[in-house]
């Protein structure tokens, strides 16, 4: 028999990185199983339910026969909505049409896909530090140029566009910018969009706007996406989803919006790879685009009074110090009082004190001497994790 050897696994493996929220969330789980209480602040999963209205345009579906392959791209009633969702919400002229909707199956196949249609090796990909750690795996992956450019805490996490310009060129090829940002909770401001923009028109290079967070949001002007901006429209890819704002992330649908020429390229790869993303979620995602707005605005508004709460209690813990989240549902404590080694911190806060977050250099070396908490968890066990870190520290011992 064939021995699958670690000789015979490919050389590109390497290149690809983890997601470590996931292998904390492993461990979280274990400990539980033994008995002990753990509080759940290291995976960015809404601890809501998804709204009724959704769920049942599912069951329908599957009730109605919907439960056969779609076209790679989607059904054209999903990208129709999308498209008109997208176009108002960011203020897009001219709108989106259903051509340059591309549906996947969660926000992460529609980068990884985004990324294989345009990047060759040797390609100049750049992007912020620290990260979504699926960019710079996926960019490695392809074997492009990766350059990082870092996020600044006195800038209230958002980047350095000094340094980015220095850094872009004539053969830069691509850009990632997320905002509302993860692991930060930082925004990027219109000035900020704009000068990016006029650094694309500038090189002529393209920007994947991740924008799962977009619905995430605690300030009250209104959301500005750069594929709004003059002459950005057609050199941006958005990405979206429906994980965050809709507490699906285990329905898995994620879209991307696009150039048609290129949405035709990444529908190949969604051809090559999962076919099509299941037809009664598709249905579902109508629904909770077409039906009412208050559940997320409803969770948005306990997502701030949570970002309020742990904010509020990290900065009285001693070591700890922590900047207050425009958007997204992380915050981002800078911990370096305490120690450089955020991954050993986060490893004895979880054993120790039973609060499981991750360390912020999982998501990039800008983020060393930091730890991430997701507050999507309840006011109740915000206020226990708070209580068993500031207990369980003063044992920590720096390595």
């Amino acid at each position: 028999m064939l021995a699958v050897t670690e000789d015979r696994i490919a050389a590109a493996v390497h290149r690809l990185g983890s997601e470590n929220a996931f292998l904390v969330l492993a461990r979280a789980r274990a400990l539980e199983a033994t008995g002990r209480r753990v509080v759940h602040m290291e995976i960015g999963e809404p601890d809501f339910d998804t709204p009724d209205h959704i769920k049942e345009a599912a069951i329908e579906a599957l009730r109605g026969g919907q439960t056969h392959y779609t076209p790679s791209a989607g059904i054209v009633e999903l990208r129709e909505t999308i498209a008109e969702y997208a176009s108002r919400f960011r203020r897009i002229t001219p709108g989106y049409g259903p051509e340059n909707v591309v549906i996947t199956p969660g926000a992460k196949p529609a980068i990884w896909n985004t990324l294989c249609a345009l990047l060759d090796p040797g390609d100049e990909f750049v992007y912020f530090d620290p990260a979504y750690p699926a960019y710079a795996s996926a960019a490695s992956y392809l074997q492009a140029k990766v350059t990082a450019i870092p996020l600044r805490e006195e800038r209230n996490w958002r980047m350095d566009l000094d340094e980015l310009e220095r850094r872009v060129s004539d053969r830069t090829k691509l850009l990632v910018i997320n905002s509302p940002h993860n692991p930060t909770g930082g925004v990027l401001e219109r000035e900020d969009l704009e000068r990016i923009a006029d650094l694309a028109q500038r090189h002529d290079f393209l920007v994947l706007a991740d924008e799962i967070y977009s619905r995430n949001v605690y300030f009250d002007r209104e959301y500005v996406s750069i594929a709004a901006l003059p002459g950005m429209r057609e050199r941006t890819i958005v990405v979206d989803g429906f994980s965050k704002a809709y507490a699906m992330t285990g329905w898995r649908l994620g879209y991307a919006l696009m150039p048609e020429g290129l949405a035709n390229v990444v529908t190949l790869f969604n051809n090559n790879t999962f076919s099509c993303v299941a037809t009664f979620v598709q249905h579902a995602g109508i629904a909770a685009l077409r039906g009412p707005d208050e559940p997320v605005r409803t969770m948005n508004a306990t997502f701030r009074e949570r970002r309020d709460r742990i904010v509020s209690g990290l900065n009285e813990i001693p070591g700890f110090s922590c900047t207050l989240p425009e958007g997204a549902f992380y915050a981002f404590p800078n911990v370096t009082k305490i120690t450089k080694d955020g991954r050993a911190l986060a490893t004895f806060l979880l054993e120790e004190a039973g609060v499981a977050c991750t360390s912020g250099s999982a998501f990039g070396r800008a983020g060393d001497g930091y730890l991430r908490f997701s507050y999507a968890a309840s006011l109740a066990d915000i206020d226990w994790a708070l209580s068993a870190i500031a207990r369980a520290l003063p044992q920590f011992k720096a390595p």
